[in-house]
C-alpha cells in the first residue's frame, strides 16, 4: 500500500488564506494572473506550512519529470565529478533535477546507463560519450559533450585551440624537441588536443608522440613509460593531454632525478583540483565547465520544451546524429594557465626523429 503524504497539500494552503487551490496553483508556478502581494502572501504560508511541491503532480500535469540524465565516462577520474556538479548547478538554476551514471568506459554500460535513465522517464539527456563512441537515437533529446570535431556535437571545449596554446607556449620558451603524451588513441578529445599541439609547432620543432594505453596494455599499470631515456636523447619537454598524465610524468622523471622544468618542462590539461598545489604547480589549459554546462541545459531544456528560437541571420544547421540538440555556441575557449612546471629549454642536442608516433 501506497504511503501516504504527511505534508500540507495546495489545499490547506488555500483553505488558510481563503482563496482557490488555483490560485495557490499559480502563485507557486509563477503562472496566471496572482498579484504580486497575493504571490508573496501565497509563497510565505506554503514555507510555514512546509509544503513540499509534487513531481509526480507536476509531471501529470506537464508531462515532462522536471529530471534530466547525465552520463559520465568514468566517475572515478577527478575531471567528472567536476563537471557533473557544473551539471547538476546549472540544471538546478533552471528548475531541473539531475540523475548521474557511470559508463565507467564501456560502451556497453553506456548503452545500458542511457537505458536505465530513459526507463526512469528523464525528459533529457546529457551525454559525455565514452572515447571515440556516438550517440544514435534514444528517444529523447540529447545534449553531446565530446569535441567540436565530434558529429553530433553540442557543446564543449575547444580542446584544439587548448592544444595549439601549449604549444605555442613551448615554443616561446625555446623548446626545439617536445614529446606529445596521449593517453588513449581512440579519444576524440585527446586527438584534438594533440592536433592542436602538432598544429602550431613550426617546421623547426621536432616532436613525437606517445600514446599511453598501448604500453599499459603490454606492461601492466606500472609499465615505465622510459621518460629519462628520451630526456637524455634530447626532448625538453613533455606535453600532455590531461592533468593526470602530467602527474605521472612528474612521478617518473623527478624518481628518475629529473630537475622541472630546470631539465625538462612538463605540460597538463584540464586544471584539475589538484593541479596548482603539486611540486612544482602544474602549467595546463582551463577548461570553462560552468559555461559549458549552462550551453548544454539551455540547449537541453529549449528542446524539451519546445521554447528553441530560430534564427534567421544564417542558415539551419543540419542535425548529425538523431535527437542531438544544437546549441547557438559549440565550442568554448580554453586558458593556458602558466605555472611554474615550465621553463626555458635545457639546451640538448641530441637528433629525435620528427613526428613519430609510438
Amino acid at each position: 500500500m501506497a504511503a501516504q503524504r504527511t505534508g500540507p497539500n495546495l489545499t490547506k494552503i488555500a483553505s488558510a488564506l481563503g482563496v482557490s487551490t488555483a490560485t495557490v496553483s499559480n502563485a507557486l508556478s509563477g503562472k496566471g494572473r496572482v498579484s504580486a502581494d497575493l504571490v508573496q502572501k501565497i509563497r510565505q504560508k506554503a514555507d510555514e506550512l512546509g509544503y513540499v511541491p509534487s513531481n509526480a503532480g507536476r509531471a501529470l500535469r506537464t508531462g515532462r519529470s522536471g529530471v534530466l540524465g547525465l552520463v559520465l565516462p568514468d566517475i572515478a577520474n577527478p575531471l567528472f565529478p567536476q563537471i557533473a556538479q557544473a551539471m547538476e548547478m546549472a540544471a538546478s538554476n533552471n528548475g531541473y533535477g539531475v540523475l548521474i551514471a557511470d559508463s565507467r568506459g564501456e560502451v556497453t554500460t553506456q548503452t545500458d546507463a542511457i537505458g536505465r535513465l530513459i526507463e526512469r522517464g528523464v525528459d533529457g539527456l546529457i551525454v559525455i560519450p565514452r572515447r571515440g563512441t556516438r550517440i544514435g537515437a534514444v528517444g529523447c533529446p540529447v545534449a553531446m559533450v565530446d569535441t567540436p570535431s565530434t558529429p553530433g556535437n553540442t557543446v564543449s571545449a575547444d580542446h584544439w585551440n587548448g592544444g595549439e596554446q601549449i604549444a605555442r607556449h613551448l615554443s616561446d620558451l625555446g623548446h626545439k624537441k617536445i614529446l606529445l603524451l596521449g593517453n588513449d588513441p581512440a579519444s576524440n578529445v585527446q586527438n584534438d588536443r594533440i592536433g592542436g599541439m602538432k598544429a602550431a609547432l613550426g617546421h623547426d620543432i621536432c616532436h613525437q608522440t606517445i600514446w599511453l594505453e598501448p604500453i599499459l596494455r603490454n606492461g601492466g599499470t606500472t609499465a615505465s613509460l622510459k621518460l629519462p631515456h628520451l630526456v637524455e636523447t634530447g626532448i625538453t619537454a613533455v606535453a600532455t593531454v590531461s592533468d593526470l598524465l602530467a602527474l605521472r610524468v612528474l612521478t617518473e622523471l623527478q624518481t628518475a632525478g629529473f630537475r622541472v622544468p630546470g631539465h625538462v618542462s612538463v605540460t597538463g590539461f584540464d586544471d584539475l583540483i589538484f593541479s596548482p598545489v603539486v611540486t612544482p604547480a602544474l602549467t595546463t589549459v582551463h577548461m570553462d565547465m560552468a559555461q559549458i554546462a549552462e550551453i548544454a541545459v539551455v540547449a537541453l531544456l529549449a528542446e524539451i520544451t519546445g521554447n528553441r528560437a530560430i534564427k534567421t541571420t544564417t542558415p539551419p544547421q543540419k542535425r548529425t546524429v538523431p535527437d542531438t540538440v544544437m546549441a547557438d555556441t559549440s565550442r568554448v575557449p580554453m586558458e593556458l594557465i602558466i605555472r611554474s612546471s615550465t621553463g626555458p629549454a635545457f639546451p640538448y642536442q641530441t637528433h629525435v626523429p620528427n613526428g613519430e608516433t609510438l
